[in-house]
């Protein structure tokens, strides 16, 4: 294991999160399925690594009835109140924008339901991540999101952004954050030492993955 893997893992544990380390889709699986095996109901957030790794496909294959998935609304109204049914989820599904060799989880939102969720109301928060989220500090994770993260999901989104056109943040280049409808990053969190142990899981799987 490389030795940022190694660091980062031990400081999750200190942080009270319970990491994992995965060089493959089907040890992806077999650790989840063995997280979730006795849930009622489980949620998720917006993610392209749940996406890229198949766990969003496995959990709607797999888990029907029990998974409950944003698709599922004909309307905004119902997508709402799907995300609001995540915080009495047994467990919830994201991944991670960064991922501090000090064991920080940190993530910046547009709606708030994902950031939301991670910090209070499922039982369990599995985040899945590939090792390209890894990153030295909150610093660095802070220009992850500004240089990648941000810009390149708001251009999937087609969201009417600065970032979505110049490819990074408009902080970086004016020092002021930009405005309007169209701007995904809203809330910022840092997801520290945690208070109900092993309450998160983070799953670090041994490719680039996400955005």
């Amino acid at each position: 294991m490389d030795e940022k893997i190694e660091k980062t893992m031990q400081s999750l544990k200190k942080n009270r999160m319970q990491p994992y380390f995965v060089q493959s889709r089907e040890e992806l699986y077999e650790i989840i399925r063995g997280l979730i095996k006795n849930d009622k109901l489980i949620t998720a957030g917006g993610s392209m690594t749940l996406k890229e790794t198949g766990v969003a496909d496995m959990l709607i294959n797999e888990y029907k009835g029990i998974y409950l998935d944003r698709s599922e609304g004909k309307n905004p109204e119902e997508v709402g109140e799907i995300f609001r049914k995540a915080f009495v989820s047994d467990t919830f599904f994201s991944s991670s924008n960064a991922i501090t060799e000090d064991g920080e989880l940190y993530n910046v939102d547009g709606n708030g339901n994902r950031v939301s969720a991670m910090i209070f109301g499922p039982k369990q928060v599995i985040i899945v991540a590939g090792v390209n989220k890894i990153v030295k500090n909150i610093e660095e994770a802070k220009l992850r999101v500004q240089k990648s993260a941000a810009p390149k999901n708001s251009k999937r989104l087609n969201c009417a952004t600065p970032c979505a056109v110049t490819g990074e943040c408009n902080i970086l280049s004016t020092g002021k954050p930009c405005e309007g409808d169209g701007r995904i990053c809203c809330s910022y969190v840092i997801l520290g030492q945690q208070r109900v142990p092993d309450r998160i899981k983070v799953i670090l799987v041994n490719e680039n993955l996400g955005l």
